[in-house]
């Protein structure tokens, strides 16, 4: 099992990160109107996949706002930023914050999305939730960028998913 840490004690995590140059695994999600929503949803577009444990915490918040502020200008993208928020809550946070260019999704009826793409914390006070990664596929849906930050409560590394992209 991959590990990640929160406050430097170590966090077991779920399922497996997907490797560059693998196709990335097929996912359901919930939008912020209660809609399934698949990776096919966002065919032929490149996409980066924000990881976030919960938009109600600093680091999420930031690390959202700094993506949704990068893809203003990107027409031939999308952004999605995942959580196991509530749609209802992903949708006040992004409201009250003006975040217009990413597309929240939420793990709210299934945790399968966390256990395939490697980020679902299964020890300590998070289990259950996704720890913090940076997924970036290419219109094709192969992953050309991973990041799976080493502790939780840091920010990814924003330059290294937008230059993937």
């Amino acid at each position: 099992m991959v590990q990640t840490a929160l406050q430097g004690s170590p966090v077991t995590l779920t399922g497996t990160l997907p490797a560059v140059g693998q196709q990335a695994p097929d996912f359901t999600l919930v939008d912020k109107d209660l809609n399934d929503r698949t990776l096919a949803d966002f065919a032929g577009k490149k996409k980066l996949l924000n990881i976030v444990p919960s938009l109600d915490t600093p680091v999420c918040a930031l690390s959202t706002q700094r993506f949704n502020a990068a893809m203003a200008e990107r027409d031939d993208a999308v952004a999605l930023v995942i959580s196991a928020d509530l749609p209802f809550a992903m949708g006040r946070f992004c409201g009250a914050e003006g975040i217009d260019n990413l597309i929240p999704l939420s793990l709210m009826r299934s945790q399968a999305f966390a256990r395939d793409y490697g980020v679902l914390i299964a020890d300590g006070p998070l289990a259950g939730i996704c720890a913090r990664a940076v997924v970036v596929l290419d219109a094709e849906d192969r992953v050309i960028h991973c990041q799976l930050v080493p502790e939780i409560t840091e920010e990814p590394d924003y330059a290294a998913a937008l230059a993937a992209l």
